[in-house]
């Protein structure tokens, strides 16, 4: 997965032909966040 960021121990990516919606990926340790770029809002 690309990284397009990585601070205080969090790793921002995001794939370029991923699923719908627009979205990024937050890992932090074992943890992991799909986020929307349109709101914010947590995916899964």
């Amino acid at each position: 997965m690309p990284e397009i960021s990585r601070f205080l121990g969090m790793i921002i990516a995001m794939y370029y032909d991923n699923h719908a919606p627009p979205h990024f990926h937050v890992r932090y340790g074992d943890r992991e966040a799909v986020i929307g770029i349109a709101d914010l809002a947590c995916i899964r």
